[in-house]
């Protein structure tokens, strides 16, 4: 008998007969293209290792080393005996990368937004967000003492509107800089400007665009190119960043001027209430950064099999976001359809999650297919013939459903 109390089993039962239950695989080997999960073979299109560093030599190597150096974990917060020399060193190296003062390390991209955001507003404030933020900057608002709203995604018009009408004491707009379930960029100079006419701070989450985009792969404050440069500091006060996509680790970061950054460490309740990453996750992830700095045919090559892709796609009876990001969408609109077609995709040895709400709004169930520098052009060419498959079984799925309703 369940010890679920009985509206919290019926949910969990509500949610499977939808179909919409999640489930967790157990991969064996190491985060590459190719692994195992149940004794089968895949060829994976679902991680976020954008750059391949995740099961880089040297990568880990930094990690070993500094294992032997400083043990596993931290010991503690940052604030009593978990920061060390590790983590200053990564903070004033991803500083330098971003253009910043000052660089902060969380344990996690969750900590750093809900933190982040919460330690930003108060009581009176309102908090702005695009209708399609990641789940981590809409709990951040829901958990703040400040008013938290919607805008309809991307749309610089709405979000005008509703601070022209606002009396809030003060304001944050917040938004993802690349949208991780579409790919699609957030209009990062509409937003800037929107911000400086309202006298409101702008929060961008760059967790899949930093290391990506841009041409140092700085992200989407660099993506735009505002005269040639990285948006500035004043521009774009409070730019977030993740660890475990593009620099193949764990963790995340915030970059901002000095006296932001020190308000942060004295106010973020999660960063002071929370065991430090291990130190050797910080020293692998500054060999992640040099590499970063030191190969830009990694970005190149992800771009170079996106733009492939799309091409190579264009042709097929499928529907793809409007994206230049690694991130890929194919919209397939029902739960039955997606999870038809990631069985379609598992059965030629592909691993492509289905992704269904409550993750994506009802009526957008997709295939979200991700591109990494360790793909190979066979890869792509496995991908390319299995979705083949799919359109033909989309599309005579349709041809069927118009023939019923004739």
């Amino acid at each position: 008998m369940s010890i679920l109390l009985p509206h919290l089993l019926q949910k969990l039962r509500t949610r499977e007969e939808a179909g919409l239950m999640r489930s967790r695989l157990a991969r064996t080997g190491a985060q590459e293209p190719e692994f195992g999960i149940a004794g089968s073979h895949f060829l994976s299109f679902c991680s976020n290792d954008y750059l391949g560093l995740a099961n880089h030599p040297q990568v880990r190597h930094a990690f070993k080393l500094a294992v032997d150096r400083y043990g596993l974990g931290s010991g503690g917060s940052h604030m009593v005996t978990g920061h060390c020399v590790a983590h200053q060193a990564l903070e004033e190296e991803l500083a330098d990368f971003m253009g910043r003062d000052r660089a902060l390390l969380f344990s996690t991209g969750y900590m750093a937004n809900t933190g982040i955001i919460n330690a930003l507003t108060d009581t009176g404030g309102l908090i702005l967000q695009d209708s399609l933020n990641h789940a981590s900057l809409l709990d951040g608002g829901w958990l703040s003492k400040a008013e938290s709203c919607r805008y309809p995604h991307n749309d610089c018009a709405a979000l005008n509107e509703m601070l022209s009408k606002s009396t809030a004491s003060h304001h944050l707009i917040v938004s993802d800089g690349v949208f991780s379930m579409d790919g699609d960029l957030a209009p990062l100079p509409e937003l800037i400007e929107t911000a400086r006419r309202y006298g409101a701070w702008l929060m961008i989450d760059d967790a899949h665009g930093i290391g990506c985009l841009g041409a140092s792969g700085r992200g989407i404050a660099e993506a735009f190119a505002f005269g040639g440069c990285t948006a500035t500091q004043s521009e774009l006060p409070v730019l977030v960043g993740t660890l475990g996509k593009a620099f193949g680790s764990s963790g995340a970061f915030v970059v901002g001027d000095s006296e932001m950054i020190e308000y942060l460490i004295q106010f973020t309740r999660p960063y002071i209430y929370s065991t430090a990453m291990p130190p050797a996750v910080a020293e692998a992830t500054r060999t992640s950064l040099r590499l970063l700095r030191e190969e830009p045919w990694r970005r190149q090559r992800v771009q170079d099999l996106v733009i492939r892709f799309r091409e190579r796609v264009a042709g097929l009876p499928l529907q793809l976001t409007d994206s230049t990001s690694p991130i890929q969408a194919i919209i397939l609109g029902d739960v039955e359809t997606a999870m038809r077609a990631s069985m379609t995709l598992a059965q030629e040895g592909l691993h492509v999650s289905a992704i269904r709400p409550p993750t994506v709004p009802v009526g957008t169930s997709r295939l979200r297919i991700t591109f990494s520098a360790a793909h190979t052009d066979a890869h792509l060419d496995r991908l390319i013939s299995a979705l083949e498959r799919v359109s033909a079984d989309v599309s005579s799925e349709t041809q069927n459903l118009l023939r019923y309703r004739n």
